[in-house]
């Protein structure tokens, strides 16, 4: 069993050098830092984009050993890359970090640079580095949060930290936070804009940049989504252009979340949201009361459903009020 197994009995073999953080545009809650200056400590880089509900599961496990393993020589940098290009406005991440209570060092990879420097393809990412600054351990994703400790442990071990504690750290995660419900879970992630949407069923044809007015279908397919509304199809994102624009969405998990953003900082747009035709009462995310209502003020990921008790299929409909929304994703839980 995974959670028998000490540090030791891990094999960790040289996976490559600490590769350069020269790249960051900028730095949150640090001085820039570098792998040479790093020497003598064990570092977890932490690449993540602060809409990806892959990455706010995990962020519970990685805010602790931070916080744990600091005192014994542990140094958590998280690598901020952006997917969407709101992501790379340095106010929204400053923003989004002191709202999720990232406080360790944060580095600005808005061009790219460090992610192509590891090679790195994943939101989020785990990449170890011993305190001779080699990569010793990578991990892609959520999960195996029990080896990862372990690890960590590990290379503090090797690199000469004593008196530490083996008992490895449980958290409570809450709202985004929470793990999925993956046994329910049969709705992938899927994007709205011209460049990746999947399963788009109002009738007729898209192009980009076109302004166009869509409807429903008579009925939607499971993980199939729709429009309605006068929207412009946008590279990463639809966007609402009259009031009263609507999405969508057949699915099947226990959360449901969309990527939002306003017009722009000014902004707000109002909405609500309907399961079934009927207002979601207790199934309501973090985001939306118990009628449904909610309001779209930053750019970010919104939780709008959370559904206690068994978990069926369901149709999911949002109405926006106003114009100038921006729907980017859905993402599942």
């Amino acid at each position: 069993m995974l959670n028998q197994m000490r540090p030791e009995a891990i094999r960790l073999p040289v996976e490559g050098e600490f590769p350069s953080l020269d790249g960051a545009t900028g730095w949150l809650n640090s001085e820039p830092l570098t792998p040479a200056g790093q020497r003598g400590k064990v570092v977890l880089i932490d690449f993540w984009t602060y809409t990806c509900i892959n990455w706010l599961r995990q962020l519970p496990y990685v805010r602790v050993w931070a916080e744990k393993y600091r005192d014994q020589g542990l140094v958590v940098i998280g690598v901020h890359t952006p997917e969407f290009g709101f992501e790379r406005d340095l106010d929204n991440v400053r923003r989004a970090a002191k709202d999720m209570n990232v406080g360790y060092p944060i580095a600005i990879d808005s061009g790219y640079e460090i992610w192509r420097a590891f090679e790195n393809h994943y939101w989020p990412a785990l990449y170890f580095a011993d305190a001779q600054g080699n990569i010793r351990h990578h991990h892609f994703g959520e999960g195996e949060y029990e080896q990862s400790e372990m690890i960590i442990q590990q290379l503090l071990a090797e690199a000469g930290s004593g008196d530490m504690a083996k008992e490895l750290v449980s958290v409570d995660a809450r709202g985004l936070e929470a793990a999925a419900d993956w046994g329910n879970l049969r709705s992938p992630e899927n994007y709205l804009g011209y460049e990746r949407a999947e399963s788009f069923a109002s009738p007729g044809s898209v192009a980009l940049n076109e302004r166009r007015t869509f409807a429903f279908p008579p009925r939607l397919g499971l993980n199939y989504w729709a429009l309605a509304g006068d929207w412009t199809v946008g590279k990463q994102a639809f966007v609402l252009n009259e009031a009263n624009g609507r999405i969508a969405c057949r699915f099947h998990a226990r959360d449901l979340h969309l990527v939002l953003a306003p017009a722009d900082r000014a902004s707000q747009v109002r909405f609500q949201v309907l399961i079934d035709g009927l207002r979601p009462g207790m199934a309501h995310g973090n985001d939306i009361d118990d009628q449904g209502n909610g309001l779209v003020t930053d750019p970010r990921l919104y939780q709008l459903i959370r559904q206690p008790g068994a978990i069926i299929e369901h149709t999911f409909e949002i109405t926006f009020y106003d114009s100038g929304v921006q729907a980017y994703a859905f993402t599942f839980g």
